[in-house]
């Protein structure tokens, strides 16, 4: 059996040198505004950012094309590896299943999982996926090894506003709920990943009592070996409760991924969101 190589959608929020330095295909997913199509990562996130800013269109996103994923299965099985393709949580994207689609004319040698996650979320799968695949695991080792950190992930986000998860149309099912809830002084809901499906896991009467409630589940998780905190437009405080996790779960500053979310959560969270993505450490 070849050397296993991992492929997965754009959705995990990885930095393009750590893709570039794990040796991971990323298959973007892909932007619109109205008619107007961007593969994910032509626009920078300024970009991105300003054109929802000016308007008249809502941004959307779409799963890649089932040929995108041929082409990136493909190409690595002529070089002679095997594929792990991790995407994101098929509960609110078409992504997953796409990816089974298009590996089904390559047999046994590609594996479709579903992180049933986003964002670091998933991205965390990933690393660890593409990390056992350096290592020289087999293919179903590597599977179990990112099973084993699927389990023990945990994801929070916290909501300045649910206009953009309202328009975005990803979670309509937790429409109803959110509506009531925020129409009550001002709440700000938390959600969290419940097998792989948004749910709303407490609700807050600040923004910055939401992010204490954030603070105090994750702290609650000690010990962890991963800990990442994504944000939209919201540096400063992401950092801030980087320092603060760092602190609280005596995991090492330096180690504590911050990253600014691309198109995918942006677009259907909006502006000033925190969340917080953890792997609880095998006891």
């Amino acid at each position: 059996m070849g050397q296993v190589r991992v492929v997965t959608d754009s959705g995990g929020d990885l930095a393009v040198e750590v893709v570039s330095s794990l040796r991971i295909t990323e298959v973007p997913l892909l932007v619109l505004f109205g008619t107007q199509s961007y593969v994910d990562g032509e626009l920078t996130i300024d970009e991105f950012w300003r054109k929802v800013s000016e308007g008249p269109h809502h941004p959307s996103t779409s799963q890649p094309s089932m040929g995108a994923f041929e082409e990136a299965f493909a190409r690595l099985i002529e070089a002679g590896h095997h594929v792990l393709c991790i995407t994101i949580t098929g509960k609110h994207s078409g992504t997953f299943s796409t990816a089974s689609a298009a590996a089904q004319g390559f047999g046994e040698k590609v594996k479709i999982v579903d992180s049933l996650s986003l964002s670091l979320g998933q991205g965390f799968q990933v690393l660890a996926a593409a990390r056992a695949a350096l290592m020289g695991l087999g293919l179903d080792e590597v599977i179990r090894v990112v099973e084993r950190v699927r389990e023990r992930s945990h994801l929070l986000i916290l909501l300045d506003t649910v206009e953009f998860i309202r328009t975005g149309g990803r979670a309509a099912a937790l429409m109803p709920v959110l509506n009531r809830v925020t129409k009550m002084l001002r709440i700000k809901p938390v959600l969290s990943l419940s097998d792989g499906r948004l749910s709303l896991h407490s609700m807050a009467r600040s923004y910055e009592r939401g992010l204490a409630q954030i603070k105090d589940e994750i702290a609650q998780l000690h010990p962890v070996e991963s800990l990442a905190v994504v944000h939209t437009r919201s540096a400063d405080m992401a950092h801030r409760v980087a320092e603060t996790l760092a602190g609280r779960l005596s995991f090492p500053l330096e180690d504590v991924l911050v990253a600014e979310t691309g198109p995918l959560l942006s677009t259907h969270a909006g502006a000033k969101v925190i969340g917080v993505a953890a792997v609880q450490r095998a006891l």
